[in-house]
């Protein structure tokens, strides 16, 4: 028998930077995970344990009895509390695809046709809009939103949304990454800019929109002064304003409360589950790196 020799290979050194480092990002997901967990224990904590004093992180005996309360602290209201789901799901589609479209179509020019005329003012103009609070344009929004006659309707809190100038910096970012070359093959083959931008373009820059898609559905799902200022009546109140009136003075609605926070927080996390995968690849492309 001819014995057969092989080199052992050994496991590679541990470095002891590489562990520092996934002990501190370990430690820091754990210490950012925990307002979720604390806000799903409390979501299902009974009514005593919610005034237990120091409070727990983990609920002992959970129950769905704040779903109930819920749902019945709602049933006597004039609006049922679906109606302000629909509010909030609606406004947030509409205005989060209506964002994507028009940052993606207006940034696409600004980062392929070098030949645009003021195209450099232009974007400096739009990264310039960037530095301003949101804050800072709520009164003329409000005068513009009342003088167009939108007040108390679906358009007041969608139509403010989509001039997005952080959605055109965004796409336009990620856009100039893409080869000039694919694109000039296409008109070459008789393809217009129209055909472009669907076939191409969005395909392309699908880690970008999926990106901004979470981005925008949290801030406009979130959004609560908008929606305090643009709406009148109950039936055009969005979600986050129904929670922070349910709880109110009364103790026996905080566990409702926390139970609307629930259904309000978890919409936006499944958002970003569903594209997580694409945060990563559009930061690396986009410049936007630390």
């Amino acid at each position: 028998m001819i014995a057969q020799t092989g080199t052992v290979r050994r496991p590679p050194a541990v470095s002891w930077d590489h562990v520092v480092v996934t002990g501190f990002l370990t430690a820091l997901a754990v210490l950012m995970i925990l307002p979720l967990i604390y806000m799903v224990s409390t979501a299902l904590k009974p009514l005593d344990e919610l005034f237990l004093w120091p409070p727990h992180l983990f609920v002992r005996h959970p129950t769905l009895d704040n779903f109930r309360t819920l749902i019945i602290a709602t049933s006597a209201l004039e609006v049922p509390f679906t109606r302000y789901i629909f509010n909030s799901t609606l406004v947030a589609v509409v205005a989060v695809t209506g964002i994507v479209i028009l940052g993606s179509m207006g940034a696409y020019p600004l980062a392929k046709h070098r030949s645009l005329p003021g195209r450099n003012l232009i974007f400096s103009t739009i990264v310039a809009a960037l530095m301003f609070a949101p804050e800072v344009t709520q009164i003329p929004r409000y005068i513009v939103v009342d003088s167009l006659g939108m007040i108390d309707t679906y358009w007041a809190l969608i139509l403010p949304q989509l001039a997005s100038a952080y959605a055109l910096f965004l796409m336009k970012q990620f856009i100039e990454q893409i080869p000039d070359e694919v694109l000039e093959s296409a008109r070459i083959d008789g393809a217009g800019e129209w055909r472009i931008f669907w076939t191409m373009i969005m395909p392309l820059a699908k880690p970008a929109w999926a990106t901004l898609t979470i981005i925008t559905f949290i801030s406009t799902w979130n959004e609560f002064f908008g929606p305090l200022i643009f709406t009148r009546s109950e039936a055009m109140r969005t979600l986050p304003l129904a929670v922070a009136t349910i709880g109110g003075d009364s103790i026996a609605r905080q566990g409702a409360a926390a139970a609307a926070t629930f259904l309000t927080t978890a919409p936006p996390l499944i958002v970003f589950a569903y594209f997580r995968r694409r945060v990563i690849e559009t930061m690396a492309y986009s410049g936007i790196k630390g």
